[in-house]
């Protein structure tokens, strides 16, 4: 294929807010496939709060990225050529590619979605990682039970949104924390949260008290910080506290900022636990079945933010999520 292939490249390790000149953008000859290989093309990237975490070189679920490779992005392809038996021309797959416009695959780690099931967005959404994130961190992690009182940050993120959407599937209270009276009001009106608190403009740890007076059964943690101090002080006896992300400490130039209010958890008898979601890939299946079906009734709402562009958009687009500018799930749409 006489074509060039954009691609986002990690120039240098970031300390703190991640900018243009820790990434380069660079450019090669699109390859054909060897037999066995097929060529995609990226049509949707994904992105992500975890990114951030993958730029640091230090101990962590995945390796880092290396300094001159291709950024690490979960993405929808478009098959373009094919030399592999399993994989046709016009077929779409969903994989972790990267940040670039055509990818190469033998297969590993590409999972064949139909667009016409599902708009492929969502299948980085809540069909993909954040989907799964939310199903078995509130219900495996979280041990969710039927009536119980649930709040969840970041709650109008890719994650959160759909944390609080399964817990009134499964019949709880649900209480989102979110930057913005829009996104608060989304919440309780189109996904039909029972309380939103905006941190922005209210005191969370007051407003906890006013939505969840009985004490929270089960946090779902997307921010860390002082968010998270003010959710611990007001923890139910056996209550759970599910640790996702910390997205408030991910540009910290120093330490990262922990709980001081960890006693609680002695106090009442409760127990906090962080997860990884890859630890549950032999059941994305049935996970992803079940979700499919809560979509297709009208109990879940998936919502994409989607912005258009190429593949030099990346970064910017990546800043949207530190800045609080999305709402659902951010996807890179290439033109």
């Amino acid at each position: 294929m006489s074509a060039v292939n954009r691609q986002i490249r990690l120039a240098r390790r970031p300390v703190g807010v991640v900018r243009p000149e820790d990434w380069a953008s660079t450019e090669e000859p699109v390859p054909s496939p060897p037999e066995g290989w097929f060529l995609g093309r990226t049509r949707y990237l994904s992105v992500d709060p975890a990114m951030r975490g993958w730029l640091d070189d230090r101990p962590s679920y995945l390796p880092p990225v290396g300094i001159g490779e291709v950024m690490r992005a979960g993405s929808v392809l478009e098959v373009v050529e094919s030399a592999h038996p399993g994989y046709r021309v016009g077929e779409f797959v969903t994989g972790t590619f990267g940040v670039q416009e055509y990818a190469l695959s033998d297969g590993s780690g590409a999972h064949r979605v139909d667009p016409g099931l599902a708009p492929l967005p969502t299948y980085l959404g809540a069909l993909g990682m954040p989907g799964m994130t939310a199903y078995f961190g509130l219900l495996e992690v979280g041990a969710l039970r039927e009536g119980e009182t649930v709040v969840v940050s970041g709650a109008a993120g890719a994650v959160g949104s759909l944390v609080g959407q399964i817990a009134k599937v499964k019949g709880c209270r649900v209480v989102g924390i979110a930057g913005g009276a829009d996104k608060c009001a989304w919440l309780t009106g189109e996904l039909g949260f029972d309380a939103a608190i905006d941190h922005r403009s209210e005191d969370v740890r007051r407003a906890l008290r006013d939505h969840a007076p009985d004490g929270i059964d089960v946090y779902f943690d997307n921010v860390g910080g002082p968010i998270l101090d003010a959710a611990l002080s007001r923890l139910a006896l056996h209550a759970r506290v599910v640790v996702c992300g910390a997205i408030s400490q991910y540009n910290n130039e120093g330490a990262v900022q922990g709980p001081s209010n960890y006693l609680a958890l002695l106090v009442r008898r409760a127990r906090m636990e962080g997860f990884v979601v890859f630890d549950y890939a032999a059941r994305y299946r049935d996970a992803a079945r079940e979700l499919a079906g809560w979509l297709a009734d009208g109990r879940l709402t998936a919502r994409e933010h989607l912005v258009k562009g190429g593949v030099d958009d990346f970064p910017a687009t990546l800043q949207l999520l530190f800045d609080g500018a999305n709402t659902g799930k951010l996807v890179l749409e290439l033109a």
